[in-house]
């Protein structure tokens, strides 16, 4: 996939939002931590948005074949890209609240222990559904080790649970449900859709298919996406 995608793209959109993470995260400043979350996030709505309101409908109005053709060229790409602006703005957002004195955080390890519980288990269902992988081993170990390893979190932090700022358990929910689209549907039906490319004989309808189903699922990324910001810009002003 990364031959496809071009190596220097692949690893410059995988590398570069990363390594910005690690330094914002053990050696910036809180400004540059924002800018590399905000920034993270900026480019990802940005892209779905881009794929579900311009590109879907262009799409949508080609033939099967040369749709799939649009596909092949344009899943190797995405699919390093938008994972990485997911993964970076997520995780630089959680950081960055628990590193923020000015939006304290009540009882946050116990909601983060429901949050990784929440997105982990789900996501990884719908990809051993996706990829009818339910009886492969390596599905059941990473299953198992999630399992294991959101169970003990719960365990360690649940016992501290508390009401936290209402604003907080919306930016959760929401980051719930964009993690699991994002990771457990919308990522395997790239990958999904690479492996059909590899074929021997690949299906253009399939591809076709899972391409513009990802193409509308793109816009309720965005929609949530909109509205993470609506509830950060109340948690910066201090609303709910």
């Amino acid at each position: 996939m990364g031959t496809r995608a071009n190596p220097a793209f692949a690893v410059g959109a995988v590398a570069v939002p990363v390594a910005l993470l690690v330094y914002a995260v053990t050696l910036g400043t809180l400004q540059q931590h924002t800018y590399v979350h905000v920034m993270a996030g900026v480019l990802w709505t940005g892209t779905d948005l881009f794929m579900a309101l311009v590109l879907g409908p262009v799409l949508g109005g080609l033939a099967v074949e040369e749709r799939a053709s649009v596909f092949r060229r344009l899943t190797p790409k995405t699919s390093f890209l938008l994972p990485s602006l997911a993964l970076v703005t997520i995780a630089g957002g959680i950081t960055l609240v628990l590193r923020s004195p000015v939006w304290p955080f009540p009882h946050a390890h116990a909601w983060l222990a429901l949050l990784t519980a929440a997105t982990l288990l789900p996501a990884l269902a719908l990809i051993g559904w996706q990829f009818d992988a339910f009886t492969d081993w390596r599905w059941l170990v990473a299953f198992g080790v999630a399992l294991v390893g959101s169970g003990a979190y719960l365990a360690v932090a649940l016992p501290n649970f508390g009401m936290t700022r209402p604003v907080f358990v919306v930016i959760l929910a929401i980051v719930t449900v964009l993690s699991v689209l994002g990771f457990g549907v919308l990522m395997p039906g790239e990958v999904r859709m690479y492996l059909e490319m590899q074929s021997a004989d690949p299906d253009a309808d399939l591809i076709s298919d899972i391409g513009m189903r990802n193409a509308k699922l793109s816009a309720i990324q965005g929609l949530f996406q909109l509205l993470i910001i609506v509830a950060m810009v109340y948690l910066r002003w201090g609303g709910f």
